[in-house]
């Protein structure tokens, strides 16, 4: 098919769209910036343009709309706003006069799979505004998704997919697999609480391809590859890379209450705080999520977790920490 692409750039645009050239789609890719290397037709102009997104639509029959900015700082709340809800009503908005047969939108498990109690969460579940209200990430992406199924309404062919936290290689921003930067830099002092689900950029890719011609239109497809306590995951993680997991358990009161504090210091002094308190809040939340409708659906299927680990350790270690090396490999 002729596919259009947004947010070809990043963590997961630039993982599928190899994919997407390899199983023999024509893609172009709408970028506000140089791309070289994208290996795929590149049009210049931005997802808040209209004129620029009809542009690049023109002759296409599907959409893949990944762009986004990922992002735990408050300070980012305009500007995910903007590129979250009014971009995605830009976008679909051409879809829609384009006449597209199939869109693929990427959101985020966080708008499903959020709760301050254990527990896995599944596609029919609520948005969990309480649980991420002070979190502007996860509350645009909630709305964003609130636009796209509004359209599947309308009779565009919307397929909304939902990833976990991604990690794996090729986070060239380190939008993603900024946790496991830190714990190689000896960041997270203090254990967090809750449980993290993620999955493999890789695998999560192989979706989005397949979400092509499968999948439930107007429906949420949720991708994560593992749900573990925080403490498994960063026993794993420690073991792999020779380091040693957070050493403090705290109640979590004390745990937020002192990242605020540290983070107030650090601001008032004009550094960037080593852990910010939003990331410390998340940490005591389990993120926990059910993959089976997208097993069944879409053939999703994730590699071995650990694999992933080891394949985001050699990545960060390589390109971000390159005095750092050495993975334990059983």
């Amino acid at each position: 098919m002729r596919l259009l692409v947004t947010g070809a750039t990043g963590f997961l645009g630039s993982t599928l769209v190899p994919m997407l050239a390899e199983a023999g789609h024509e893609v172009r890719a709408l970028v506000r910036g140089e791309a070289p290397g994208l290996g795929c037709e590149t049009v210049r102009g931005d997802a808040l343009d209209p004129a620029a997104v009809r542009k690049a639509m023109q002759g296409r029959e599907a959409l893949y709309h990944l762009a986004g900015l990922v992002s735990r700082d408050p300070r980012d709340a305009h500007k995910m706003y903007e590129l979250h809800v009014g971009g995605t009503r830009v976008v679909l908005a051409e879809a829609e006069r384009a006449g597209l047969q199939r869109v693929v939108l990427a959101s985020s498990s966080g708008t499903i799979g959020v709760s301050p109690v254990r527990r896995v969460a599944t596609e029919e579940d609520d948005y969990p505004i309480e649980a991420v209200g002070r979190w502007p990430y996860y509350l645009s992406k909630i709305y964003e998704e609130k636009i796209a199924l509004e359209a599947a309404r309308r009779g565009l062919p919307v397929v909304i997919l939902n990833p976990s936290l991604l990690l794996g290689p090729g986070d060239a921003r380190l939008s993603s697999t900024q946790d496991v930067y830190r714990f190689l830099q000896g960041r997270i002092p203090a254990m967090p609480r809750g449980g993290i689900s993620f999955v493999d950029v890789r695998d999560a890719a192989q979706a989005f391809v397949d979400a092509l011609t499968r999948g439930n239109v107007g429906e949420r497809h949720l991708l994560g590859a593992a749900n573990w306590e925080f403490s498994e995951f960063f026993a794993r993680l420690g073991r792999l890379a020779r380091r040693p997991p957070p050493p403090l358990r705290l109640p979590s009161p004390i745990k937020v209450a002192a990242a605020h504090l540290l983070e107030k210091w650090a601001r008032s002094r004009g550094r960037e705080p080593d852990l910010p308190a939003a990331d410390v809040e998340m940490g005591e939340h389990w993120f926990f999520i059910d993959s089976s409708k997208a097993e069944r659906v879409l053939g999703f299927a994730a590699r071995d977790p650990m694999e992933t680990l080891a394949t985001t350790i050699a990545y960060v270690r390589k390109n971000f920490l390159p005095g750092e090396t050495g993975i334990r490999t059983s």
